[in-house]
């Protein structure tokens, strides 16, 4: 074969591996009406509440906000953004959504799913024709049954992890030029692209390199040789690293803030479950919602190819010594898979929270690798061997029957056994007849078995509607945009509805909510101190007050209008409760939503007392809390609370004990058939606002409603939260009713406090005369002017503190410090100054020199090599 004919074949097999996967998925995803197919869409569990809204974010990063590549006030109350972007956005695929504004991108996640599917199938295809392993059309079935196995399946959705199946055949190509030829080009580019591209999925690719070496190291001559390789494995896997460095030392120190901070200390030596559960992830189809939060690795790549891989360990061909390390690395997955100590050091220290095992898409790869090296195009099945594997197959299905696996039923395992007979008839047959059609057969029996368990595995997974993802973005955009062009300005939005807790990403806005793995310890810590929804990686600002409202600098509220009800559907859900927000002024409104001005808000940085370098820990009563912080920032005493205790008029006990005091006691069924209800009444005896402290004891055993109607409240949270009953509402009478959803509930730290206006008033008037007035912002700098009056020596930001952030007060650098344990703060003398702070990620600078010079190292040492 000519050079130029060999070059088309190859195109055509390239070709051919990206089509079928994109045409078998596409197929599905037409089937399922998946938009732009119809009114369903991709989007389920963290890739419609997280992911979709990173995307978002994304478009803007790239179109609007360069500088939010770096830092963002749309996470959270603001923070760092090149560690968050390493792990979920630093995919050059992604740039093909930029062509899907608004609710159009869940078609952009339609393409960009499709096209990985395509790339892993032709990357394998790719790594299998460079290394001979096969060749020709019949490279398709182990393409194919790549693309689409198991991991691929079950991880459609975690789109921000699916380039490590791309990118994995592409180091391991370069590692086999590295060890067999001593070229170390294609795998320290690869291997940079992949740390660059998301570092969380390169460590696990990083620890299976080790693995490969040691399986090529016998097939090197001599002890010379392979020490030599080691030697040049080692370099070049440096190489790699000093390349990435750019990301990865601004990255690593992000995490040491951040996600870093989980990592477990204490390590248990023990089996997470029976290892024989593994053999359900055998079966065609071993998938469901179930197996997301819990389960063991998906694994499947295809009867025919599982069968190939049992035979590599059987194949004379291979070298006894090669045979016997690949065996040993095949254990080692398996104990991966259920022994804790090995778990944890794939997923670098830390359990994965939901989706484990995250490392298995390996496993797959390297099923196929040895599948293809065994089922080579003159390799015969005898019978004695056939009939072994049957009989093995019918034992193994027999068992997962006894095993009672939810995710598996009786018609799945005969399809699984039924594949694995078709398997071993084609095995039996000599190729030479008829090649052609013996590769097609191959090439049909993969398809249809990796087909069949891929739309088995998806069609037990629920997804949102078009219409529930597309009204509500185009809502929100359009409210957002409207508050733009009214304010050009810097401020924060509050809001009283949510699709997700990144709406404030999804809608190019800046707010105090965010869901993420990056998400600092200190802001969900503070967040709950204050009474608001927060847990590890989420904060929620859902259950604000006047006083928390200013203090954050919340300049315009958002509130959806019909309870959020288009048509009888809830296009707007609902997710707090702010009757105090009645009385601002609106300065905008869409079909579904409202916007009001805050006059109270506090810009994000003020002239305040020094008092509050001295305020210590947060107490456990949130209202009390936020009095002490704003008190102190006006130089009040903090014994002066803004927020006092109010009684309830009357109580109602309903199939319940009676009871003196409410808050802190557990009451019972009398009647366990019977409903149960606790009814507390107040009287509002001013206008001022009125705010419910609930303790997190009580969500889960009492339903809450305020005159007939439930509470829109967000129901995830570990710490009190306060809720806002009432505001100029004198005299007019308020019920809240507790429902017992099981025998007993415990009302913790259930309690009505009134917001002493006249004192709140007072100290807001203070904060509010010296404002900084901002001159020039961006998500990475912001100057101004500040003219701080006399008993106001601290300049109080709402910034969080970081270690990126530098400022300057009159052109001399300041040293922040922290305050509460969240904001910056810095001393400041009376009078007019000019302050400028800006961001830059620690570390950046020192990363992008170590990535220059090992870039002009690498390349001068390659080309030396030439």
């Amino acid at each position: 074969m000519n050079r130029q004919n060999w070059k088309n074949q190859h195109t055509v097999i390239l070709t051919g591996g990206f089509l079928i996967p994109v045409v078998l998925m596409g197929a599905y995803f037409a089937y399922r009406q998946m938009a732009p197919f119809g009114p369903s869409s991709l989007l389920t569990v963290d890739l419609g509440q997280q992911y979709i809204d990173f995307f978002a974010y994304f478009r803007n990063l790239i179109l609007h906000h360069p500088g939010s590549l770096f830092y963002s006030f749309s996470k959270g109350l603001g923070g760092e953004m090149l560690g968050t972007n390493a792990y979920y956005l630093f995919s050059p695929l992604n740039l093909l959504l930029l062509f899907f504004p608004g609710k159009w991108l869940t078609s952009g996640v339609m393409l960009l799913t499709l096209t990985r599917f395509g790339l892993a199938g032709m990357a394998m295809a790719w790594l299998l024709l460079k290394t001979k392993l096969q060749s020709g059309p019949r490279t398709w079935a182990f393409s194919t049954a790549y693309a689409l196995n198991g991991w691929m399946i079950a991880n459609q959705l975690n789109m921000i992890w699916q380039d490590a199946l791309i990118i994995l055949p592409l180091i391991v190509w370069g590692l086999l030029r590295l060890l067999h030829r001593g070229q170390p080009g294609t795998y320290i580019a690869w291997l940079a692209v992949m740390m660059i591209d998301n570092y969380y999925m390169a460590w696990m690719i990083c620890l299976f390199t080790i693995l490969v070496v040691a399986w090529q190291l016998p097939t090197l001559a001599g002890w010379r040789a392979r020490l030599k390789a080691c030697g040049a494995y080692l370099i070049s896997s440096l190489a790699s690293a000093g390349i990435a460095a750019i990301t990865l030392l601004p990255t690593i120190y992000a995490l040491t803030t951040s996600k870093g901070t989980y990592t477990e200390t204490m390590i248990s030596s023990k089996f997470e479950y029976r290892p024989i559960k593994m053999l359900g992830k055998l079966v065609p189809g071993s998938f469901d919602f179930n197996q997301m939060p819990s389960g063991q690795p998906n694994i499947y790549v295809g009867m025919l190819l599982i069968i190939g891989t049992g035979l590599y360990f059987f194949a004379r061909k291979v070298p006894w010594s090669q045979r016997l390390v690949a065996g040993l690395i095949t254990v080692f997955f398996i104990l991966s898979f259920c022994y804790e100590p090995l778990d944890l050091l794939w997923h670098a220290g830390q359990f994965p929270v939901w989706y484990p095992y995250r490392f298995s898409f390996i496993f797959a790869f390297w099923c196929v690798l040895l599948a293809a090296r065994a089922l080579q195009p003159a390799y015969q099945l005898k019978w004695p061997g056939a009939l072994a594997i049957l009989v093995l197959s019918i034992l193994i299905f027999w068992e997962t029957g006894r095993l009672k696996l939810s995710y598996l039923s009786t018609s799945q395992r005969l399809i699984g056994l039924g594949f694995v007979v078709v398997s071993l008839a084609v095995l039996l047959i000599a190729r030479h007849n008829s090649p052609r059609l013996y590769d097609f057969l191959i090439i049909l029996i993969v398809v249809c078995d990796v087909g069949t368990a891929a739309f088995t595995s998806l069609n037990k997974i629920a997804y949102v509607s078009q219409a529930e993802f597309g009204k509500y973005t185009q809502q929100l955009d359009t409210a957002s945009r409207q508050l733009k062009r009214h304010d050009p300005g810097f401020y924060r939005v509050a809001k009283t509805f949510m699709r997700t807790k990144d709406d404030p990403m999804q809608g190019d806005f800046f707010s105090a909510d965010h869901f993420g793995s990056t998400l600092e310890p200190a802001i969900p810590a503070f967040m709950g101190a204050i009474g608001q929804p927060a847990g590890d990686g989420f904060v929620s600002y859902d259950n604000g007050t006047q006083v928390s409202d200013a203090l954050l600098g919340f300049k315009y509220t958002m509130t959806a209008r019909h309870h959020g009800i288009e048509d009888s559907n809830q296009i707007m859900p609902l997710s707090g409760y702010r009757p105090d927000w009645a009385h601002l002024p609106e300065v905008g409104r869409t079909k579904m939503t409202t916007s009001r001005y805050n006059p109270a808000a506090l810009p994000i940085a003020f002239g305040a007392s020094s008092k509050i370098f001295q305020l210590g820990k947060a107490t456990l009563d949130p209202l009390s809390y936020q009095s002490q912080i704003f008190q102190a920032l006006a130089g009040r005493p903090i014994n002066q609370p803004l927020f006092n205790v109010q009684n309830f008029t009357s109580v109602r006990f309903d199939n319940v004990q009676a009871a003196h005091q409410i808050t802190g006691t557990t009451f019972r069924k009398q009647n366990l058939l019977k409903p149960a209800d606790i009814k507390l009444t107040f009287i509002p005896p001013t206008d001022d606002s009125y705010y419910l402290t609930l303790g997190p004891e009580v969500k889960d055993n009492a339903s809450i409603s305020m005159d007939r109607r439930d509470f829109n409240q967000y129901n995830t949270y570990r710490d009190t939260v306060v809720i806002n009953l009432a505001h100029h509402q004198k005299g007019k009478p308020v019920t809240i009713t507790f429902r017992l959803k099981k025998t007993s509930v415990w009302l913790q730290n259930v309690s009505v406090y009134r917001l002493n206006q006249r004192a709140f008033d007072a100290s807001l008037k203070t904060l509010h005369q010296s404002p900084l007035k901002i001159q020039h912002a961006t998500p990475t700098r912001i100057r101004g002017t500040v003219k701080i009056h006399r008993g106001q020596s601290t300049l109080m930001t709402t910034i969080p503190a970081a270690k990126g952030w530098h400022v300057k007060v009159d052109g001399h650098r300041v040293q922040p410090r922290t305050v509460i344990g969240t904001f910056m703060a810095l001393p400041i003398t009376a009078g007019t100054h000019q302050v400028e702070f800006n961001y830059r990620p620690p570390y950046l600078i020192l990363g992008a020199l170590v990535t220059v010079i090992s870039l002009i190292a690498t390349i001068y040492f390659i080309r030396r090599q030439r």
